[in-house]
């Protein structure tokens, strides 16, 4: 599940990874992002019910959830309300709650590319140099896409309360992968989230910010695959 405004573009060195290890992988465009059709959801509760459909309508039983960001907050909401579905969490650069700045809200409501700016200047360790372009840029590269898709997801985000009492309520096992130069999720924030969970580990990646998906990509999947691996036997 990715995070605010992005797709399912993000996983593609995991997807391929993971799948190359046997594992059946289901990356997601949520409504109003990427090719799904649709207005974006507006709430992180309804995100969550939404899977569930998904989950139905495809006669999928279990998952093992993998999330980054805003979708750590759905990873939360999906296992405290549906423990059943869900064989493990792995949560990547989360907290159990994720405020989002103002100005980056209202830059978003407004179509601002300028939100963009900003989403990156904080998502990464340093000045981070990407070959072909920064990802992030290249997914949310419209006003359209930032008024539509960025801003509904940054409320759904600033609005989510639930998520100290999903966490509490929580017994599969749990992952929490954490960059220790994050600006968007503090590392002892991130580390709360952890404590919150029965079940869970945590790993903390160095000279690492928020885009641990793409910044550790490599380092990140092997500590996904082995976690999985561990709890599928």
């Amino acid at each position: 599940m990715h995070g605010s405004g992005l797709t399912h573009i993000v996983w593609s060195l995991h997807e391929q990874f993971l799948a190359s290890k046997g594992y059946s992988i289901l990356s997601l465009d949520l409504p109003g992002h990427g090719g799904s059709e649709g207005p974006a959801i507006k709430s992180i509760e309804e995100i969550a019910d939404w899977i569930q459909k998904l989950m139905k309508n495809l006669k999928i039983n279990e998952i093992s959830f993998v999330g980054h960001s805003q979708g750590c907050l759905v990873g939360l909401e999906f296992a405290s309300r549906f423990p059943k579905l869900i064989k493990s969490l792995n949560l990547i650069a989360g907290s159990y709650e994720l405020p989002v700045n103002t100005d980056l809200i209202n830059y978003a409501d407004g179509g601002d590319m300028k939100s963009v700016e900003l989403m990156m200047k904080w998502g990464y360790e340093g000045v981070k140099k990407f070959i072909g372009g920064n990802p992030v840029q290249k997914i949310i590269n419209s006003p359209r896409q930032v008024q539509e898709g960025l801003a509904v997801d940054l409320r759904a985000c600033n609005n989510y309360k639930n998520g100290s009492k999903a966490a509490s309520e929580i017994n599969c096992p749990t992952l929490c992968i954490l960059g220790d130069k994050d600006k968007m999720v503090p590392l002892n924030k991130g580390k709360q989230l952890a404590e919150k969970i029965k079940n869970s580990e945590l790993q903390v990646l160095k000279e690492c910010g928020h885009m641990i998906i793409f910044e550790k990509a490599f380092e990140m999947r092997e500590i996904v695959k082995n976690f999985i691996e561990k709890n599928h036997n």
